[in-house]
């Protein structure tokens, strides 16, 4: 069978659009020749995201999934395709010299949701958000050929803290999958159990756990945001935006009294535009 780039990409774009992120994964303010490269990435890692979460399956069931795309993965890579969309992914990673391990890195955290559902401190935290975030960053410096390990340091702390200020966000939600993300060590420091979360019981001493995480994840934020200075163009603009849309998820956390098991902290379509305008001033 032939494959073709045009249709692959398309489907990619397609897919993209049809799938709901707190932020916009591809803003018109990218420049329009890397819009499809980051469209296939996205539709690599939703879909392997899928196989862990989505669909009536069993833990047996979605390791095997994960184990096939993976095969799919490696196939693609030395060239042997059987859809447009991984025609397209191979010819990404090749034309923009992507480093194909962090696609693996991204599978390994998306099985370990399916294997893992505690965390015993931070450290694992951290460990997950190296391959489920971290990754996702680095991929996109490359495409836009920015390349160096302080950069990637930087953006590791972006991409970390976004998906730590995910977990907070999500808290209820992953609970309800069998999941918990913060850490069991801070449980313990806090005097928090898991009966609070059946029970969503927002007392004195789950708010101070969720403001300590949250005000350790602004630091991160702080610390990553160093990675604008180095940046240019529409990318910098949609990194700045995709901060701020995590600090703002934080700061209404703040606003709903540290309260993740009542109320889901969300943006609305001020909050983006607000965001967005933000961005573009401090350009």
């Amino acid at each position: 069978m032939n494959f073709n780039l045009s249709t692959g990409y398309s489907e990619a774009l397609s897919f993209t659009r049809n799938h709901y992120e707190n932020f916009p994964v591809i803003s018109f303010i990218l420049p329009n020749e890397f819009k499809k490269h980051i469209a296939i990435i996205y539709w690599f890692a939703r879909t392997a995201d899928d196989l862990a979460d989505e669909g009536k399956f069993n833990p047996e069931e979605r390791i095997k999934k994960i184990d096939a795309f993976r095969f799919r993965l490696e196939s693609l890579i030395k060239g042997n395709y059987t859809s447009h969309l991984e025609y397209c992914l191979s010819n990404t990673i090749n034309e923009k010299k992507l480093t194909s391990q962090y696609f693996f890195d991204l599978l390994f955290a998306f099985k370990q949701d399916v294997t893992k559902s505690r965390y015993e401190n931070f450290d694992e935290v951290l460990n997950y958000c190296k391959h489920s975030a971290n990754p996702v960053g680095r991929l996109i410096l490359e495409l836009f050929n920015y390349r160096g390990e302080k950069l990637n340091v930087q953006s590791d702390k972006i991409c970390s803290a976004l998906q730590i200020t995910n977990f907070l966000q999500d808290t209820l939600i992953d609970f309800n999958k069998g999941r918990i993300y913060l850490s069991q060590d801070e449980f313990e420091k806090f005097g928090v159990d898991e009966k609070m979360f059946e029970l969503k019981e927002n007392n004195l001493n789950l708010k101070r756990l969720i403001e300590f995480n949250v005000e350790r994840t602004q630091k991160m934020f702080n610390e990553g945001k160093e990675l604008l200075n180095s940046l240019n163009g529409g990318l910098k603009i949609e990194i700045s935006w995709t901060v701020k849309g995590g600090e703002r998820i934080l700061n209404k956390i703040r606003k709903n009294d540290f309260n993740v098991l009542n109320k889901r902290p969300s943006l609305n379509k001020f909050d983006i535009t607000s965001i967005l305008l933000k961005s573009l001033i401090l350009r």
